[in-house]
């Protein structure tokens, strides 16, 4: 069974930071690109960040220069460090595996991010 479990979500003010950590178990980890995605409500699902199982990285220009996404396959483990964080932050952030051959994507169940005074 593929389990994404998203953990590291809070209430902060703005300005302040965040970590958010996803660990898979089910799938040979190392084979997934795994990426960062955050929902607010009313609003689609958005790709916020990326990272290859080759660590090729990529960033939306929302949250260049502030967050960034890194990987420690030993423990299956996607993060993504968020600084300076913005009340437009606010969403439900989750996770995703992607595996291309044969084609597989696997969703968390999301971690609050809420970001306000």
């Amino acid at each position: 069974q593929v389990r994404l479990v998203e953990s590291g979500g809070g209430l902060v003010q703005p300005g302040e930071s965040l970590k958010l950590s996803c660990t898979a178990s089910g799938i040979d980890f190392s084979l997934h690109a795994m990426t960062w995605h955050r929902q607010a409500p009313g609003k689609q699902r958005e790709l916020v960040a990326s990272i290859t199982n080759s660590n090729i990285i990529n960033y939306s220009e929302s949250v260049k220069g502030r967050f960034s996404i890194s990987r420690d396959n030993a423990k299956n483990t996607v993060y993504l460090q968020m600084n300076n964080l913005k009340p437009e932050d606010t969403a439900v952030y989750h996770c995703k595996a992607v595996r291309l051959i044969p084609v597989r994507t696997y969703w968390g169940q999301g971690t609050q991010v809420t970001v306000s005074s």
